[in-house]
């Protein structure tokens, strides 16, 4: 795959009457070029997601939404479950003119995203789970804390002011609210087998959250789910290796699109 970086602006909308921010992507594309939403994990946004975002945009229509409570979004009052997440973004997408679209996401962003394609499957056409969590044989703080110490370890250095700045503007409670609902309150694997559309799960090699056992796992309890494995590839691919996981990700996301061209 050719690597090619495509433009994406910000823009705000309202909500529930809460300030949402989203990067839209500004490439010219065909009228009927299809969209996938980027979905962020605990406590980030969508600074950590850009460099995926920039490398899908010159082939589809990327939406990366600041959850509310997290980044350049507004502050709700509370820390929004991951239920009340998936619902959010439903109510975001007529805001910025999405009827339906796919959806990929990263750690806690494909729990939202189970949460969505359950409570909204209209909405959602595909979707791309990279790094799924939470793993049901680590639900402990100290397997939690072993596994993400070693990711630290592992990763890119240049993450660490990103994830320190998204902390800091989130705020510790919310934070941890997050984390706790990741590690121990939502159960992906009670709605994996609910989501009826073609998934993609997506593991890097090298993922000390993700092992193959799980992610094995997670394609099992999919209808419709499919497993690719990257080489070398760490948690945060979207962040470290995101021209893999734009390579891995985008004929599957085209697929649809591309199937009609052909018929037509």
């Amino acid at each position: 795959m050719t690597e090619r970086l495509g433009r994406l602006e910000s823009r705000w909308t309202r909500v529930d009457g809460l300030s949402m921010h989203t990067k839209v992507s500004v490439e010219p594309l065909p009228a009927d070029a299809p969209s996938v939403v980027l979905v962020h994990g605990a406590g980030l946004s969508h600074r950590y997601l850009m460099p995926t975002a920039v490398r899908l945009a010159p082939y589809l229509r990327v939406y990366v939404p600041d959850l509310p409570g997290y980044g350049l979004s507004g502050e709700p009052g509370y820390v929004l479950s991951i239920p009340e997440l998936a619902d959010a973004l439903a109510d975001w997408m007529p805001t910025v003119g999405l009827e339906r679209a796919a959806f990929l996401g990263n750690s806690m962003g494909c729990q939202i995203i189970a949460q969505f394609a359950v409570r909204h499957p209209a909405r959602i056409t595909r979707a791309v789970l990279q790094g799924p969590t939470t793993d049901p044989r680590a639900r402990t703080w100290w397997q939690q804390a072993w596994r993400w110490a070693r990711k630290m370890h592992r990763e890119n250095p240049q993450q660490t002011p990103i994830n320190l700045r998204e902390y800091r503007d989130a705020g510790v409670y919310r934070v941890f609210r997050s984390l706790q609902m990741s590690f121990f309150e939502d159960r992906i694997e009670e709605q994996l087998p609910r989501m009826r559309v073609p998934t993609l799960v997506v593991r890097g090699s090298r993922d000390t959250i993700v092992p193959q056992r799980w992610a094995e796992e997670v394609t099992r309890l999919l209808p419709m789910g499919r497993l690719v494995v990257v080489p070398g590839a760490l948690h945060t691919m979207n962040f470290q290796q995101p021209l893999e996981l734009a390579r891995v990700s985008l004929p599957f996301l085209l697929q649809d699109y591309q199937s009609a061209h052909v018929a037509a």
